[in-house]
């Protein structure tokens, strides 16, 4: 079975994120979708003491945690060795940067999620999907840098905008931001993507 490591936003392990790893094992993954708010005594239920305790955590210990996860997913004899992983958000940020540092990783999908360091990116040795919402000017100023980053080390990837969405576009748990047409066909071309690089 291929693996799949399922990263959530900067809320912590949510209903929202429980559900897309639900979809995910549906779709024939090995879902798996560590909680970056474990250490900290898990995910709070109001979202706004979530979002407080990630800016205590320490970016390259989260880096490490989430690596460890694919040591554990080696362990599993119900797995084929293939990798892949998806983010949202914060996320969608750990999954850029763990295309960078877990050499075996085959395919790395990242919702509006800000970008790696660009000198890292000859590094990354898997396939890259990026998806950006037109209205999250944030993380998008980082997103031409990286595309020429990933062309001039010919790193396979794919990158779509989605027109007239907001940041977490994805989550259909925020009715502010929720898009339910970008939301499905960003999920359907990231199961694409995945069956042709897993």
């Amino acid at each position: 079975m291929r693996r799949l490591l399922v990263i959530h936003e900067n809320r912590g392990l949510n209903a929202h994120l429980e559900d897309v790893a639900r979809r995910a094992a549906q779709a024939g993954y090995l879902a798996l979708a560590p909680n970056a708010l474990g250490p900290l005594g898990g995910t709070p239920a109001n979202e706004d003491e979530a979002r407080q305790l990630f800016t205590t955590l320490k970016p390259e210990e989260s880096l490490q945690n989430f690596i460890r996860a694919f040591d554990y997913l080696e362990t599993r004899k119900d797995c084929n060795g293939s990798f892949g992983c998806v983010g949202f958000c914060w996320g969608g940020a750990m999954a850029n940067n763990l295309a960078v540092n877990v050499p075996n990783l085959k395919a790395a999908v990242a919702f509006y999620g800000r970008q790696p360091e660009l000198t890292e990116v000859p590094r990354i040795k898997a396939a890259v999907q990026l998806h950006y919402a037109e209205m999250d000017e944030r993380v998008n100023a980082g997103m031409t840098a990286y595309e020429v980053a990933l062309k001039t080390a010919g790193i396979k990837f794919e990158q779509y905008i989605y027109t007239g969405a907001q940041h977490a576009f994805h989550n259909d748990t925020s009715q502010a931001r929720y898009n339910e047409a970008a939301a499905k066909l960003a999920w359907e071309r990231t199961l694409a993507f995945f069956k042709a690089h897993l």
